[in-house]
């Protein structure tokens, strides 16, 4: 698993490299909780292009992610949503809770 974190304009995104499971969502929950508590990010897309598979824990910390969002009023949004990570999201009737965008640019200029 790679995770790095870039700027886009008044955007932060965090690019996910690799499975999302058990083992190393703990890593994600961290990078996405220090985003938009400790540096107060104003909007926080998460890049999935790079995950193939994503877990029930993987889930909860995107979940909690937006969550915490919420609180700080800031946006939080995926992209790139492979078909077994946006199967997830549906089965779990979660992809209607989040923003799912296609693609960055499409997230870069949502409103």
């Amino acid at each position: 698993m790679h995770i790095a974190t870039r700027q886009q304009g008044t955007s932060t995104v965090v690019d996910v490299q690799g499975d999302i499971d058990l083992y190393n969502s703990p890593e994600v929950r961290k990078i996405i909780l220090e985003e938009l508590k400790e540096k107060k990010v104003p909007r926080l897309i998460v890049n999935l292009s790079g995950v193939r598979y994503i877990d029930s824990s993987g889930v909860a910390s995107l979940v909690e992610g937006l969550k915490v969002s919420r609180t700080m009023s800031s946006r939080f949004m995926l992209y790139g949503l492979s078909p077994a990570a946006r199967e997830v999201l549906e089965l779990s009737r979660l992809i209607r809770v989040f923003e799912v965008f296609a693609t960055e640019q499409e997230a870069l200029q949502a409103q």
